[in-house]
């Protein structure tokens, strides 16, 4: 890949930014966007090379749970296109719903479940087909350098929740049900976005803790973003292997 390829930073996970040859920094203010009040989320665009890749960072995202609408949640994926960027890379912290995905561990995304009661196509006849949201040749990629790597990467289902507050224990046995693996409250939107846009999608959680009802769960934020935080380095390692090439 050698096109200018996009990324959303989720809780945690600005550590990204240290790994860069940094060119240039846009704020969400300067760019159109509303601020963001959430911490781990600082609000810019970070414009530079990951390795041999030119990249464009956005560090931090806006969410449904603060207030805004479908239309501004997304606004960062419509102002990276207008960039010039055609695949990009979604990365949020999120729960897990299976013991055998622990926190520190990293999914993959096959496919979301949009409950988040809204959608950033909404006010036209905008059929979008949604049957393969998350790219499966950029997935199978991914894959294929984590285990040579010796990162443990599940794969799954994603389910996008509004917030801000987490899910009961029941809430999440219906996951569970309803055929999720991890659930957050961000991404599914940005993803409906990017593949309006024809942009191409690869999806990852970093899976900070056990959802609600699960044995050793802790629902913070600061452990959200600690965990986050100390798992991000061995991913930031397989994303620049991803783009290499």
């Amino acid at each position: 890949m050698n096109r200018l390829v996009g990324m959303v930073l989720g809780s945690g996970l600005g550590s990204l930014v240290d790994r860069m040859a940094v060119e240039r920094e846009v704020t969400f203010v300067d760019a159109g966007l509303p601020a963001s009040g959430v911490p781990g989320h600082d609000g810019a665009f970070v414009f530079g090379r990951l390795g041999d890749a030119p990249v464009v960072v956005m560090r931090g995202r806006i969410h449904l749970y603060e207030g805004h609408d479908a239309k501004a949640v997304t606004a960062g994926i419509r102002w990276m296109s207008e960039q010039g960027v055609e695949q990009v890379i979604l990365t949020n912290a999120a729960g897990s719903l299976h013991e055998e995905n622990p926190p520190g561990s990293w999914m993959v995304l096959t496919d979301h479940l949009n409950l988040t009661g809204t959608s950033p196509l909404e006010g036209g006849p905008n059929f979008v087909d949604m049957s393969e949201v998350y790219d499966a040749g950029w997935r199978a990629r991914v894959r294929e350098i984590a285990d040579a790597s010796g990162l443990p990467l599940a794969q799954g289902v994603y389910a996008g929740l509004r917030g801000p507050q987490y899910e009961t224990p029941a809430e999440v046995r219906m996951l569970g049900r309803l055929g999720a693996d991890a659930v957050g409250m961000s991404t599914v939107l940005e993803a409906m976005q990017a593949k309006a846009l024809g942009m191409k999608v690869l999806g990852l959680s970093c899976l900070t803790n056990f959802a609600a009802g699960l044995p050793g769960a802790l629902l913070d934020h600061s452990d959200v973003m600690k965990t986050g935080k100390g798992a991000a380095q061995a991913m930031i390692d397989v994303i620049e292997r991803s783009l290499s090439g």
